[in-house]
């Protein structure tokens, strides 16, 4: 047997067909692993991994984190959960049950296989902050009853469960916030800023501004986010995280809309609806700990990333005989 064979990990990646999670089973086994995907395909597509069906070294299962999975790893990334409020609204039980239940599942089957757990957490921690930027040691301000409090506190709790899997049974865990991310295999109809302005411009119809638009978000390129991911899984088992993953670019709804018309050459105007209940007024990542802990920073400005997303939607539009109008 050769000296590869040996180091070969077999990788667990849960919602493995999403968006960010297809990018990360991709990279896994560029890098020489066994990779298995599940995925409830409530959210992710399969056209996401239609690529890596060929690779003998990849596996696809529909199954849903809130049962028990029975398998042999050395390692999970536990990136299973609805993250678009047009999707977590949607069941907003199923999503806390995705989120705690999932939780669950994936820390008995690592305590059972001995392997190493990372856990997808989010930004969305921190509520709508009053603390800018955010560092990890900040608790945040989360309303526990409002309509996103499914994902919200779903993700909190998740965390308190590895940390206490962690402290209970030794699980060796990594936590990550992800903030904002955007990029190729984004679902069209998501919600998410991003994809929401890219699809609207692409298809001349006006860009949705809620609020006044002066409320910032951080944009972090899915590559950049998967690179952290691995680094992060990589380090000792001393390190557990959280660690805030994203990038600390601060940039207005009004900024990322005027970016989008201009890369696009679209025509659309921007219009103007009232704010969602509880949509954060600021979001911005404090990175010291991932710089000094991962050696890690997003390295992709935003122009760059816009341009292979709006490619990226520019041919699923077109492939869904979509005509775009600019």
């Amino acid at each position: 047997m050769s000296l590869a064979n040996i180091q070969k990990k077999k990788i667990l990646v849960t919602g493995g067909a999403g968006f960010i999670g297809s990018h990360l089973c991709e990279r896994l086994l560029a890098a020489g692993n066994d990779v298995l995907c599940i995925d409830n395909f409530f959210t992710g597509q399969k056209a996401n991994v239609a690529h890596l069906l060929a690779n003998p070294h990849f596996e696809i299962q529909r199954h849903d984190v809130t049962f028990p999975l029975y398998v042999e790893v050395d390692e999970i990334y536990n990136l299973a959960c609805p993250a678009s409020p047009i999707h977590y609204q949607h069941d907003p039980v199923q999503t806390t049950k995705t989120s705690v239940h999932g939780a669950i599942n994936m820390l008995g089957l690592a305590k059972r296989v001995g392997a190493k757990i990372f856990q997808a957490s989010t930004s969305e921690v921190y509520g709508d902050p009053s603390v800018h930027p955010q560092p990890e040691e900040y608790w945040g301000n989360v309303n526990p009853i409002g309509f996103r409090s499914c994902y919200d506190e779903g993700k909190r709790c998740a965390e308190t469960l590895f940390f206490d899997y962690h402290r209970q049974h030794g699980t060796r865990i990594k936590v990550g916030r992800i903030f904002n991310t955007y990029g190729p295999n984004m679902h069209p109809n998501d919600g998410r800023v991003v994809s929401n302005f890219i699809v609207q411009a692409l298809m001349g119809q006006p860009i949705t501004i809620y609020g006044d638009g002066k409320q910032t978000r951080s944009f972090c390129y899915v590559d950049d986010l998967v690179e952290a991911f691995i680094r992060l899984m990589g380090t000792d088992d001393s390190v557990t995280g959280p660690i805030n993953l994203g990038n600390p670019g601060e940039f207005t709804m009004i900024e990322l809309a005027e970016a989008v018309i201009r890369l696009t050459g679209s025509r659309s105007e921007l219009v103007y609806k009232p704010l969602p209940s509880d949509d954060p007024r600021q979001r911005k990542p404090d990175i010291a700990k991932a710089k000094q802990v991962l050696d890690w920073e997003p390295r992709i400005p935003l122009e760059e990333g816009l341009t292979s997303t709006i490619a990226y939607f520019d041919r699923v539009l077109t492939e869904a005989g979509v005509t775009r109008q600019i």
